[in-house]
């Protein structure tokens, strides 16, 4: 175990320590997690004991992105809690088709009928993707090298060459294919990256699934390119939509780097919806990151005690 999990621990789950602060000390145990620490994934799960539905679906994704079979236990409580924000719970159903083990199938399939559309759309594409992962077709798919690390609800669709945007963009929103191959539309356009390719990911804002518009902004998000930021400021300023596509619209406003992002993001600070709320906190804290010229967004374990002030 590292020396600093237990300080980044304390900050975590503390609910008087600052909200942008926790969410580095969660970064910082993601990267433990992820080279196999087991008492920095314990650590990540003891913040579910946090009543912000904001850092508990961080904390989930980030259990998933360390592709530790240690956290299924802890994914697998979090679903199964059916009275949990369905913004957590999708997030952990996620996060286990992350992880990718089969193991995790049986208590995937048994929410394939909850009353949430989040989660039921979440355990679908999680099934796809197990499946995928642990199939022959995994292994012979040429995929594009992606700029990515991230591990996603679904691969980008096969390809290394010149791609046929239009294509791709139809197929994204055709409502008649499965969720996962839209899903794996989406990534490949991500990945290809032109402002054609945001212009086509913008038009999926339109489709009638909350589950699939939140993840076309969190792809933006992890794009960082302001050709987005006109379509972002849109969705993050409808009171009419889903909190869920709101609050990452917001976070991915957070990270791109244009003068007028910070002004926007103030205006949400006293927003009615605490997802919201919160969002534009640890954005503006992004903003600042951004600006300080830091190497490391997460806190760096040696100065975690410090951190706590």
């Amino acid at each position: 175990m590292s020396t600093a999990v237990p300080q980044l621990r304390e900050i975590l789950v503390s609910e008087e320590s600052n909200l942008a602060k926790r969410f580095r000390a969660l970064f910082s145990l993601k990267h433990l997690g992820a080279q196999g620490d087991k008492e920095a994934i314990e650590a990540i799960a003891a913040g579910f004991s946090t009543d912000s539905a904001l850092l508990k679906h961080e904390l989930a994704y980030c259990l998933g992105q360390t592709k530790n079979e240690h956290a299924i236990q802890f994914l697998e409580q979090v679903l199964r809690k059916e009275d949990e924000d369905p913004m957590v719970r999708h997030e952990s159903a996620e996060a286990l088709g992350a992880v990718g083990l089969t193991q995790s199938l049986p208590v995937l399939e048994k929410y394939l009928s909850d009353p949430s559309e989040y989660v039921r759309q979440t355990c679908e594409l999680a099934i796809d993707r197990i499946k995928w992962e642990n199939s022959e077709k995994a292994k012979s798919e040429e995929l594009q090298q992606s700029a990515y690390a991230s591990i996603d609800p679904a691969p980008p669709l096969p390809g290394s060459g010149p791609a046929n945007i239009k294509k791709l963009q139809d197929e994204l929103n055709d409502q008649s294919l499965s969720l996962f191959h839209r899903y794996r539309a989406m990534f490949r356009l991500r990945d290809i990256g032109t402002h054609e390719a945001i212009d086509a990911l913008a038009s999926g804002f339109a489709d009638p699934s909350a589950l699939f518009r939140h993840e076309i902004a969190f792809v933006f998000g992890q794009m960082s390119d302001p050709h987005s930021i006109k379509a972002l400021i849109e969705v993050a300023g409808n009171e009419k939509e889903a909190s869920m596509v709101r609050h990452e619209a917001i976070e991915a406003i957070g990270g791109i780097a244009s003068n007028e992002v910070e002004e926007v993001l103030k205006r949400f600070v006293n927003d009615p919806e605490r997802v919201v709320r919160e969002s534009a906190i640890v954005a503006l804290d992004m903003v600042e990151f951004e600006r300080s010229g830091e190497f490391e967004y997460a806190i760096v374990p040696d100065s975690a005690a410090a951190a706590t002030a």
